[in-house]
Formats: structure tokens, sequence, C-alpha cells
């Protein structure tokens, strides 16, 4: 099947299957006699199980793993475990940090006056080291 069909299967740009394909992430397809990719059924596969792990946020490189583990079919279920717990330490890492900016944010635009005057304690605190606290209580 062509390039297109596998996109609308897969949910999946035509760019980003030939990015995949470019660092070997998927093996290339096969070619048809024009030249075009011809990509099969285990290829569609391939893509909806990267498609998934991309959707759980899951970086490439540790796609690429999921992918190396999930093809292996003696692999121990215990290698699988513990690429998703250290994924999820990130996350959690990510989760904190995002928590800290809407935080911050937060007291900011409480401090903002959001009237006519120029000054912005929004804006000011992009050029501040103190971001934490405006000082507006």
């Amino acid at each position: 099947m062509n390039i297109s069909k596998v996109s609308k299967l897969t949910g999946v740009s035509s760019k980003t299957i030939r990015y995949y394909e470019s660092i070997n992430l998927m093996p290339p397809p096969a070619r048809a006699e024009n030249g075009y990719r011809d990509y099969s059924d285990t290829d569609v596969e391939i893509l909806k199980f990267i498609q998934s792990a991309r959707k759980m946020g899951f970086p490439l490189k540790g796609v690429s793993n999921l992918l190396e583990l999930w093809q292996d079919k003696n692999r121990a279920s215990r290698d699988v475990r513990l690429l998703a717990q250290s994924h999820i330490v990130e996350i959690e890492g990510r989760i904190q940090e995002l928590q800290n900016i809407r935080d911050t944010l937060k007291n900011l635009v409480e401090c903002c006056h959001g009237d006519d005057r120029p000054d912005c304690p929004i804006l000011n605190s992009f050029t501040t080291e103190k971001d934490e606290d405006c000082g507006c209580s």
C-alpha cells in the first residue's frame, strides 16, 4: 500500500513516516516496480505501535527500546516494566515542573493590574531572576 493510505490508517503523517524510516525507527519498506514505497500490514502495525508509544509520551529513544522489546519474543516482561517505570519517573518530574510554572504564572496574573498602565509584573518577571513572588500580596 502507498504512504498516503498508511498515513490514513495510522494517523501518522507521510513526512513523519519518512522521518521514522530515516532514523531507522522502522525498517524501510519494500519498493514497487515504479520505485514508490510499498508498505505491508506489518509496517502499519509498527507505525500504530510507534504512535501509541508516542501518545504515552515516550521519547524516540524509548520508542526504539520498546520496539526492540516488542519484537523480541524471548524478552523478559521485567525489561518492559523497568522502561515504563523509568518513564513514569520522568513524567512525574515534568508534572512537578509544570505545576511550579502554573503556580508562578497564577501569582504573576494576580499581581498584574490588567489596566491601561504599562507596568506589568508578568513581563517584568521575564527579565528578573526572582519570579516566584511579585510581592503584590
